[in-house]
């Protein structure tokens, strides 16, 4: 299924597809500071999205933007670099994340980091999984600390 509605829930592989043109749309977003709507135009025309959650990379596309300021409040403190020594395919890749992790409570905090993993082994450099992997679980400490803990926790 390409869309959600309802209470249907996408599968596992529309959503990765979602992440995977989000991230490229997000690099382009961050290089050329298109307009949201014309980049989303264009992956939509030029690419098959037959299989893509298009409502999730729809709000990942225009959230990350939406939330840019507040994701890079969340995240800077976490990195070993300055923002602006990362390179733009990371940068890209932890903001989807980072996301994800603020905005998307309803997608595990294992499943965000696992994701970004992967898009970081497709588009980063070779070690930029480590990276982003130690970004991403620096930020579910902080913000997932509840989840991480598990139920038992929250009761006690």
């Amino acid at each position: 299924m390409s869309r959600t509605s309802g209470n249907q829930k996408a599968s596992p592989a529309a959503r990765r597809k979602a992440r995977h043109y989000a991230v490229q749309a997000l690099y382009q977003w961050q290089l050329a500071g298109a307009d949201l709507s014309q980049i989303e135009a264009e992956f939509r025309t030029d690419n098959d999205m037959s299989k893509v959650d298009l409502e999730y990379f729809h709000d990942i596309l225009h959230g990350v933007p939406r939330e840019k300021t507040l994701l890079d409040e969340k995240v800077a403190p976490l990195l070993d670099r300055r923002m602006d020594e990362m390179t733009p395919v990371e940068l890209a890749i932890v903001r989807l994340g980072a996301f994800e992790m603020l905005r998307r409570i309803d997608v595990p905090y294992k499943v965000v980091i696992n994701e970004a993993i992967e898009l970081a082994k497709t588009f980063g450099a070779t070690d930029g999984h480590k990276f982003i992997n130690g970004v991403l679980d620096k930020l579910a400490q902080r913000e997932r600390s509840v989840e991480i803990r598990g139920p038992r926790a929250a009761r006690d």
